[in-house]
């Protein structure tokens, strides 16, 4: 783990215009900065960026947060990934903290992976570049591919030479361990010496999404029926296959753009792809798809296009995996390139307009492509055809996201008219097969969980509230984010000459009773023990920031900014902070002759600082909370005096309403309130 002290130091260079500037053209706009949204396509600047509370939202799509979750959420970085991003960037050095010490020896050994792999890297891209053989055999071979010298340099491409040992050489004199050279699958022992694995081939390294190389694949340039065309770096620490999709690192931006995700088989289909300026593919390298390699790109899009080669083989690799595809919600579709070929010929020999075009027109319906292959396969056997229906009909059960039921139903209607069936039967079919995985799924439930099921449904049944215990519910959620809120923004200001505001904001909330959201509580207990621990470092920044997204995500949040400052509301503050000027040099009162009345309201305004204005918003939170709490406790206490008690009970109730009518009566006198509603 990155050391506290570490992300103290990240956290305090933060610029988050100076961040997300180098991803969005920003222009300056009052005390923001505004600039087209990254998330979504528009035309009309919406995306706007506060450096005073460094936060960021768009009025377009929503999306919002800090610089963190900004890098997380663009760049698709993990939290610690995004930390070590920025400790790069502003050149802090990174100091780790470990739970245990095999933690730390996983940490070390996949760091010594990552930089054993990266002097690798440069060592054959030196070869292919530099050396003669490497011009020679390796270069020549790609360009003879098509593929052109600033395409191969991206992809870091590079060519590991005939000599036995001539990268080994090289890592000792490094003084790598011999160990890890082993683990990263370059170097094998053979009869007792370390000799190279990869040689006399192309080397494609593989990159993870933020661009360390995670591993290789080496391809052969000699016909040699006894050696593989691609050998690929063993699993290992850093390099576990099911996890990877070749080229996510430079599709990454292009798929979420696009909002399309294209995915081949090989290391030169995407290389050819993005040579022709179809940037939103990765590969699967050959394998089935897994569910991992899915939820990746399911961070980038929903929209899956799957282009494969259209002999009988390229149609089963597409068909492997693809219903764990429609269990994740990703919408398939599926291209077969024509005529015997890959994606990598087929686009070099067409061009890459005719190739878009080609997918545009050839996308198929996966579920509907399955049931063409199935019933192809089934001719006119009809105990085969019935083993198709079954078969569509667990697939079509697949779709299980509640907003995909209009597609499901869509799937029904067309699969039946195809099967020549009656739709109801298909459909009773279908509830079938989800049935039976929801009574598999419920077996799996531990015993405590489906218990506390039982316990949340019996507690709703028992809920007696009308329309207006709803609505109340609602505003004490309001009121609640409300104190949640003037906590953050004024907490490390002074009440008094004793207490910090945040001091006194806790001193007023009880630790159960008056808050119901949990978060909400959850935010106030952190700020309390930050206030017990250590008062100097409470920031709004700490929140922002905090290493728990729960917290953070909450902070933003309540911090957002809703409105924009107007053209008219700066001229007239900058209007009244001159009249200010004037004062020091002429009396209040002739002063006030010279100006309208309109000018004079507005000067008033301003005379009244933010710092006079601040306990008055902490008192005026905190006692609607409370009013609002008391109005619900009174509606809850008439609807338990409407029930059967007994003289003693309902005595009881009687005064609790009396002592909840006068509270309420003290609330509203205090607060200037006449009437809730």
């Amino acid at each position: 783990m990155i050391s506290q002290n570490t992300i103290q130091q990240i956290l305090g260079r933060l610029d988050i215009v100076d961040v997300i500037g180098g991803f969005v053209k920003l222009k300056k706009r009052g005390t923001n900065y505004l600039g087209l949204c990254p998330f979504h396509n528009e035309k009309t600047p919406s995306f706007t960026v506060s450096p005073s509370k460094e936060i960021y939202k768009c009025f377009g799509c929503g999306r919002s947060g800090n610089t963190i979750s900004f890098l997380m959420e663009h760049e698709k970085y993990s939290y610690v990934e995004s930390l070590r991003w920025l400790a790069n960037k502003y050149g802090i050095d990174i100091e780790e903290t470990f739970t245990s010490d095999e933690d730390r020896q996983q940490l070390l050994a996949a760091d010594s992976l990552y930089i054993i792999n990266s002097f690798a890297q440069q060592f054959f891209s030196k070869m292919l570049f530099e050396s003669e053989e490497g011009k020679d055999i390796g270069l020549s071979y790609l360009k003879e591919r098509g593929f052109r010298e600033e395409i191969i340099r991206k992809f870091q491409l590079g060519y590991s030479p005939e000599q036995r040992d001539a990268f080994t050489k090289e890592a000792l004199e490094k003084q790598f361990n011999r160990d890890v050279l082993l683990k990263t699958g370059l170097v094998v022992l053979r009869n007792e010496h370390l000799t190279d694995n990869y040689r006399e081939r192309i080397i494609f390294p593989v990159h993870n999404h933020s661009g360390k190389v995670l591993g290789f694949g080496a391809r052969v340039l000699k016909k040699n029926d006894k050696a593989p065309k691609y050998i690929n770096t063993p699993e290992n620490e850093i390099y576990v296959k099911s996890k990877i999709l070749y080229g996510s690192h430079f599709a990454r931006q292009a798929i979420d753009k696009a909002d399309e995700c294209l995915l081949v088989e090989g290391y030169t289909d995407v290389i050819s792809l993005h040579q022709a300026g179809i940037e939103n593919v990765v590969a699967s390298g050959g394998t089935s798809l897994t569910q991992d390699q899915l939820r990746l790109i399911k961070k980038y899009t929903n929209n899956l296009t799957i282009i494969y080669d259209g002999d009988s083989a390229g149609v089963k690799a597409a068909l492997r995996g693809l219903e764990m595809a429609l269990e994740e919600g990703l919408n398939v579709k599926l291209v077969l390139i024509p005529d015997n070929e890959d994606p990598d010929s087929y686009v070099n020999n067409v061009g890459a307009f005719a190739f878009k075009e080609f997918i545009q027109k050839n996308k198929r319906d996966f579920i509907l492509f399955q049931l063409d292959v199935a019933l192809k396969n089934a001719g006119k056997d009809s105990s085969k055809k019935s083993e198709v229906v079954n078969q569509i009909a667990e697939t079509i059960s697949k779709i299980n996201k509640a907003e995909d039921f209009t597609r499901q139903q869509d799937y029904i209607k067309q699969c039946a008219e195809i099967l020549k069936i009656d739709e109801s039967g298909l459909h009773t079919l279908v509830n079938k097969f989800i049935r039976n995985r929801v009574s598999t799924l419920e077996k799996k439930l531990p015993f405590e969980e489906a218990k506390a099921h039982e316990e949340n449904a019996r507690r709703d049944a028992a809920a007696d509230y009308d329309d207006s215990t709803f609505i109340l519910l609602f505003k004490d959620e309001l009121q609640e984010r409300e104190v949640a809120r003037v906590l953050l923004e004024h907490g490390t200001k002074k009440w008094n000459e004793f207490q910090l505001i945040a001091e006194y904001i806790i001193s007023e909330i009880p630790e159960e009773g008056l808050l119901d959201n949990q978060d909400i509580m959850k935010l106030i207990n952190a700020y309390k023990e930050l206030l017990l621990k250590d008062k100097s470092n409470i920031t709004k920044n700490y929140f922002i920031y905090h290493p728990d997204t729960a917290l953070s995500s909450l902070t933003v949040a309540l911090l957002n900014f809703p409105y924009e400052e107007s053209e008219r509301w700066r001229n007239e503050f900058s209007q009244a902070t001159g009249y200010q000027d004037k004062l020091f040099e002429q009396d209040y009162e002739s002063f006030i002759k010279t100006i309208t009345k309109e000018k004079e309201n507005t000067l008033t305004q301003f005379l009244k600082t933010e710092e006079d204005k601040t306990n008055e918003e902490i008192e005026s939170a905190l006692g609607y909370l409370k009013l609002r709490k008391v109005k619900r406790m009174l509606i809850e206490n008439q609807a338990d005096l409407e029930k059967p008690h007994s003289n003693q009970e309902y005595e009881m109730l009687q005064k609790t309403h009396l002592h909840l009518k006068e509270m309420e009566k003290t609330l509203t006198q205090k607060m200037g309130t006449v009437i809730i509603r």
